[in-house]
């Protein structure tokens, strides 16, 4: 399995969605995704890491971060669903459509994760 594959293109997709943020600016996006300054930030910073480690690192580095980011996007996935303003951090506070994007991204990173590791 190539991790730095899915790394350049679960990056590439995450900053266009933190740019794609930026641009609309702490409003909903068709009222069913949150925008939230902080979360546009983090997509653009995790987005990125993929992409660097999909394009010049190893392909065991690139499982490694991949299985690191699809644990921490797990864990806000699943988070929100109990508090979804994460205790306070996002102002308007996560969708269930937000969630199961972020579910989504900690399965396919966990995922990519273990199949690069069973090679």
């Amino acid at each position: 399995m190539n991790a730095k594959l899915i790394a350049k293109l679960l990056g590439l997709s995450i900053i266009l969605i933190g740019i794609g943020g930026v641009i609309l600016g702490e409003k909903s996006l068709l009222g069913i995704l949150n925008i939230d300054f902080e979360e546009d930030l983090f997509h653009l910073a995790s987005g990125s890491l993929l992409l660097a480690v999909g394009l010049r690192a190893s392909n065991k580095t690139a499982g490694l971060t991949l299985g690191v980011l699809g644990t921490v996007y797990l864990i806000i996935g699943l988070l929100s669903f109990v508090a979804p303003g994460l205790f306070g951090f996002l102002d308007h506070g996560y969708s269930v459509v937000d969630n199961l994007i972020h579910v989504s991204l900690g399965v396919i990173g966990l995922v990519a994760y273990k199949l690069s590791r069973d090679k």
